[in-house]
């Protein structure tokens, strides 16, 4: 069906209230609302869905929930296993609508006879991949649009393991999602009448302790706490999410005694009334915490993203201001530290390894082979973390201690497949706590890596590309990029061309191919003369193309001179 019959099928479907329907007479005249509502579905993937809320078939409301899940419900039906046997995790954040959606992916699961797992009100995303491994869930779903904008949520969907679904799996759900009817094919039984009869679950406080159990396992020097707090002082923003509880009480138990909470931002909110976008990647977001902070004479402030699976700082810099550490710089520093922790405690692992993404900085590989520990890149998302550390440990190949993107997002330990900015956030504390024990402050620490590390700058562009026309820029600047392969950026050679697609390295000079250990992903890297990394992909959840700069140098100006000139190039590309 083109968009205009999609339209009039959902206008004229039962399954719609009034009041949806009245929404949809209202753009009847609007043909390019009415396209962009009705072209296509929502594309699934292994991150699952992600949209902006109104009734529509490109949208996310009820009726894509009802009918995604009916999909992943005859996939985990198709497994191998008596469906009794089966249970689905179920978790949702604070944005609108997300706790309906929740339980009507409850209510769909329940009625295709599989049992449900579901939290009883908001929890952070970290801990979803927790329950899903601590109570043998097969699957597990999560309402969350992370850190987007207050207009949009999303769908991810999690296997047995705690981590975000396989490929193939992924694929057999849009498969199956093309066949079932939107409206028709739903199997769904009353939220009530499932939690009366015994097939949904509700979890609460006892998961939580579970949870902080092993939050609290990954700890490395209480004494270190011991020892600065009566002075420290931390100030803690969940920007309206779900941190705003497991977040303080983390750091408590760590031993802080002085956790100030932004109380405007403690409040439950999925509109978000104090940011303009609640990630705590945009710095603009911290103005409330910052003067917290200054009033109180903080000497670290921590932010948890909406989900609380990434996390933000902002330290002291020792003059009276409070700046931005990067996702590669906060990254860099627990690598250092959590090396340096677990050998003084005793309890470093043998044959320990690192994981980053393929964009995140070079610095982090280089401080962790200087220490003798090995570090391997992954494709952007703990999907694809939680399978290298699978395997690797499987195999007897290392032990992972530590994976990070630089993208605020970290993971530690055993216990989840995804990021946690809840243990992130207590790791971070315990090591700004170490460090002022010394009398340095984070910045200071910083500082101290680059001399002993050298010069490494990074920064990411966002090439926003929304709307229909978007999708086509987007498709048609990687296909352009392929076809017209760059021999030069900015002036400076292009040496080796990495297409992530086929996973091959081209040899400018030689015009000698081979091949990479990592396939499959739409995405380009061109190393080039003056050893800076430029690495160009479309985003998986967003209408938008990332552009990566990963620069070294002899000095910071070095280091910001490259930057310069390849963001110049970088945004000629979006036309």
């Amino acid at each position: 069906m083109n968009y205009k019959e999609q339209y009039n099928a959902w206008l004229s479907s039962s399954a719609l209230s009034e009041c949806e329907k009245e929404e949809l007479r209202n753009i009847a005249n609007d043909a390019k609302e009415l396209e962009s509502r009705f072209f296509s579905r929502l594309e699934f993937g292994t991150a699952g869905l992600r949209g902006i809320m109104a009734t529509g078939l490109f949208r996310m409301n009820i009726h894509v929930i009802r009918h995604t899940t009916q999909a992943f419900a005859e996939l985990i039906l198709d497994e191998p296993g008596d469906s009794k046997d089966k249970c689905v995790a179920i978790c949702f954040d604070c944005r609108l609508k997300s706790d309906e959606f929740a339980r009507e992916a409850a209510s769909i699961i329940a009625g295709n006879g599989i049992k449900v797992r579901i939290f009883e009100s908001l929890r952070p995303t970290p801990e979803l991949s927790f329950a899903i491994r601590h109570y043998g869930c097969i699957a597990g779903i999560n309402i969350t649009a992370s850190h987007n904008p207050k207009e949009y949520n999303g769908y991810k969907v999690y296997w047995s393991d705690g981590a975000q679904l396989p490929p193939h799996h992924a694929e057999e759900i849009a498969n199956k999602m093309e066949k079932l009817d939107m409206f028709n094919s739903i199997l769904r039984m009353d939220y009530s009448d499932a939690v009366n009869q015994g097939l949904i679950t509700i979890m609460g406080t006892e998961t939580d302790e579970l949870f902080l159990k092993n939050v609290m396992a990954q700890a490395n020097d209480f004494e270190a706490v011991k020892k600065v707090a009566d002075t420290f002082k931390l100030v803690y923003t969940p920007f309206h999410g779900t941190g705003y509880k497991l977040v303080p009480e983390a750091l408590r138990r760590l031993g802080l005694k002085h956790i100030i909470c932004e109380p405007g931002q403690m409040i439950i909110d999925g509109t978000f009334p104090t940011v303009v976008s609640p990630n705590p990647e945009n710095p603009e977001g911290f103005a409330l915490a910052i003067a917290l902070a200054k009033e109180n004479g903080a000497d670290l402030i921590i932010g948890t993203d909406p989900d609380a699976d990434r996390v933000g700082i902002m330290v002291h810099s020792g003059s009276g201001d409070y700046v931005t550490l990067s996702g590669n710089q906060t990254g860099v520093l627990l690598i250092e530290y959590i090396i340096g922790a677990k050998r003084r405690a005793g309890t470093m692992p043998s044959m320990p390894v690192i994981l980053k993404s393929l964009v995140t900085t070079e610095m982090a590989r280089l401080i962790a082979e200087k220490n003798d520990v090995a570090c391997f890149d992954t494709f952007t998302g703990f999907k694809f973390m939680a399978e290298k550390k699978n395997a690797l440990e499987a195999e007897g190949q290392g032990n992972v201690i530590f994976s990070y993107e630089e993208s605020y997002g970290y993971m530690i330990g055993d216990f989840v497949r995804d990021k946690d900015a809840v243990t992130a956030s207590m790791l971070l504390a315990e090591m700004a706590a170490w460090y002022a024990g010394q009398g340095m402050t984070l910045y200071d620490a910083m500082q101290k890596l680059y001399e002993k590390y050298g010069q490494y700058g990074e920064k990411t562009l966002n090439l926003v590309m929304p709307g229909l026309d978007g999708i086509v820029k987007m498709r048609n600047l990687m296909a352009g990029l392929r076809e017209n392969p760059p021999t030069e950026l900015a002036g400076v050679e292009v040496i080796a061309r990495r297409d992530y697609q086929p996973g091959t390295i081209l040899d400018v000079k030689t015009g000698t191919t081979t091949e990479m250990e990592l396939s499959g992903s739409n995405v380009l890297r061109y190393d080039l003369a003056d050893k800076t990394a430029v690495i160009v992909r479309p985003s998986g959840t967003e209408p938008k193309v990332k552009v990566y700069i990963l620069a070294s140098g002899e000095t910071r100006a070095e280091c910001d001179d490259k930057i310069s000139k390849y963001s110049k190039w970088a945004e000629a590309l979006a036309g």
